[in-house]
């Protein structure tokens, strides 16, 4: 199935390879009974502004109401968005997520009372109405936050009039997406096989890993050169971002956009630094990972463009989606039968979109609602990487379950901290399970590069890309302009310091900032690298303790946002706060290399 040459339309596939939507509503008439009960709630709560501070009732009542309407919106737009993912074609789920996305924005500004009105209660008398009313005992960590955040929350007007600005908040993020996706074209460029065709960021990812260096090269200055002759726009639009998150932190009392963003999951600035410091200390691996790279390709000179072509020559792993399934359940044991048997009941009820189909949304993801199952969004192609993929998003869905299994509402959403945990542990095991199993050399040196790789693009690049956004919001911070020539400097010498010596860092890398969308998500990258690290060390302690380890990491999967994030990581058994989970990732990163260079000897 995922073989055809020409993509299928959705009527085509499989009914036990789609998703099943309906599941949460059978049909769209029930979705706009929802739509309809959504604008009720929120007259309803409009209706108890001034009351939340009255009484415990008054105030449970309303944090109530919150979570009623906070899961239904989340629902209505899931839902809505999801279809449109089917086949973004489709007008009618066009307009559906229009209409959910401006209810959304809508509930947002009618609830922005909410958290300046509980503020108004003395703290004392807050702690009475939690001892008196029962029903608030969940709400504790709820409350606890906002008391926390007390000294960057406005009063009520200022945030109503600060929420009615979500929509233009968003407008450098909507302006770079639709130059980068759809308006920005690239020329022809010549292929494998000589012929002329049109260079397509999809094609540009496959170019890269193409074996011929002549089809590498072309397609990365004819990348780069289009990316450089808009860089003025380019670097106006990512400014106006920088800019956008320095004023939301001012308008908050915060110290820095930096610690704004690390504020709400109550993360310190050190956890930050000194991942950037941990990687730094280590930089002699990526280092020898070049050099090792450099000397398998047999290049006398290794450039920016040789980076993501195979080492491993002639080697083409197919992996069926039902040989994935088999092989991710095989590796997922170490977690214990009731993991497995929860997966496997993911497979039967229809959690997952597999195959691609024309219209469809690109790339994957989890999603799902408190009262839904999980749902998985994949374009499976028979890779290996899609079955990495496959276990990848599982995590996610199994941390969703978990969290919505054993937490009420309010404390149901795990933080973004977190958010990629679950998710890199189940790569890691997968990962441990083919390197044990694999009895052939070449296949094994195979599934080292690609660890090597993960390690590269998600430890290494993503600390530079974090690195590099600090810098960005510093320069601005400090009164000083972004300009392309500014940003193109800095973006080079971060690629000589985290590259090396053995790689030719040509000029046309420098602008490479002008197509990454992760600037665009306020510090958001630097958890790739953290939530790879606390993965790989909490696999560790599973593959090595077994049972205590997989009840800690449960505990931590079921614990939602009960508590920080940087807490919960720490009952697991990784201490975020020190430095030791970043190097004993790095230190996995340093054997790897020792066992791919000892099968070169």
């Amino acid at each position: 199935m995922g073989n055809n040459k020409q993509i299928p339309k959705r009527q085509e596939l499989e009914e036990g390879f789609k998703w099943d939507l309906e599941a949460i509503y059978s049909d769209d008439q029930e979705w706009e009974k929802d739509f309809n009960k959504g604008k009720e709630l929120m007259d309803e709560i409009k209706q108890l502004e001034g009351r939340l501070k009255a009484s415990a009732q008054g105030l449970l009542k309303g944090l109530k109401l919150q979570d009623q309407m906070s899961e239904l919106i989340g629902r209505i737009y899931m839902y809505a968005r999801m279809r449109k993912d089917e086949d973004n074609t489709n007008n009618t789920y066009q307009a559906l997520t229009d209409r959910a996305r401006q209810l959304s924005v809508q509930v947002n500004s009618v609830t922005s009372y909410i958290v300046p009105e509980i503020l108004t209660i003395p703290i004392e008398q807050l702690k009475q109405f939690i001892q008196e009313e029962m029903g608030l005992q969940i709400y504790k960590q709820y409350l606890d936050e906002i008391i926390r955040m007390k000294p960057h929350v406005l009063d009520a007007e200022q945030e109503e009039l600060l929420a009615q600005t979500g929509q233009l908040s968003q407008a450098a993020n909507s302006i770079f997406s639709m130059l980068n996706n759809a308006d920005i074209k690239f020329p022809n460029i010549k292929d494998e096989n000589g012929e002329e065709v049109e260079l397509t960021k999809g094609r540009y990812v496959q170019f890269m890993e193409s074996k011929d260096h002549r089809v590498r090269k072309e397609a990365f200055e004819a990348l780069y050169q289009t990316y450089s002759s808009l860089s003025n726009t380019f670097a106006a639009v990512l400014s106006a971002d920088v800019k956008k998150n320095i004023f939301y932190a001012k308008a908050r009392k915060y110290p820095s956009a930096l610690e704004a963003s690390l504020f709400g999951d109550n993360i310190s600035l050190n956890v930050y630094q000194q991942l950037i410091d941990t990687i730094h200390k280590n930089m002699n691996l990526m280092h020898r990972y070049v050099k090792l790279r450099k000397k398998m390709l047999g290049l006398d000179e290794l450039h920016m463009y040789d980076l993501y072509t195979p080492i491993i020559k002639n080697m083409e792993i197919k992996v069926s989606y039902e040989e994935a399934q088999k092989k991710v359940l095989e590796a997922f044991k170490p977690l214990g039968e009731a993991y497995i048997k929860q997966v496997k009941k993911g497979f039967d009820t229809r959690w997952i979109d597999v195959y691609e189909n024309s219209g469809k949304s690109s790339g994957a993801y989890s999603w799902g609602s408190y009262s839904t199952q999980p749902y998985i969004l994949l374009n499976y192609q028979n890779k290996v990487n899609d079955m990495f993929t496959l276990a990848h998003e599982l995590g996610h869905s199994m941390h969703s379950f978990y969290s919505n299994s054993n937490q009420a509402y309010i404390n149901s959403h795990y933080k973004i901290f977190v958010a990629e945990v679950a998710s890199t542990l189940n790569e890691a095991l997968l990962m441990n399970h083919l390197l044990k199993t694999t009895t052939d050399k070449k296949e094994k040196m195979f599934y080292l590069n690609y660890y090597m790789e993960q390690f590269r693009t998600t430890v290494y690049r993503q600390t530079m890309f974090a690195e590099f956004e600090k810098m960005i919001h510093e320069k601005v911070e400090a009164g000083e302009a972004l300009t392309p020539e500014g940003l193109n400097s800095m973006y080079h010498q971060l690629n000589e310091t985290y590259y090396g010596s053995d790689i030719i860092v040509d000029p046309m890398i420098d602008v490479e900032w002008a197509r990454i969308p992760h600037f665009y998500m306020n510090f958001y990258v630097f958890q790739y690298a953290t939530g790879f690290s606390a993965a790989i060390s909490l696999a560790k302690q599973i593959l090595e303790e077994g049972e205590p380890a997989v009840k800690r990491y449960l505990d931590f999967l079921k614990s939602g946002s009960s508590d920080y994030p940087v807490n919960l990581l720490q009952k697991a058994g990784v201490d975020m706060n020190t430095s030791e989970p970043i190097q004993n990732a790095l230190d996995l990163f340093n054997d790897i290399l020792e066992q791919m260079e000892g099968m070169l000897d």
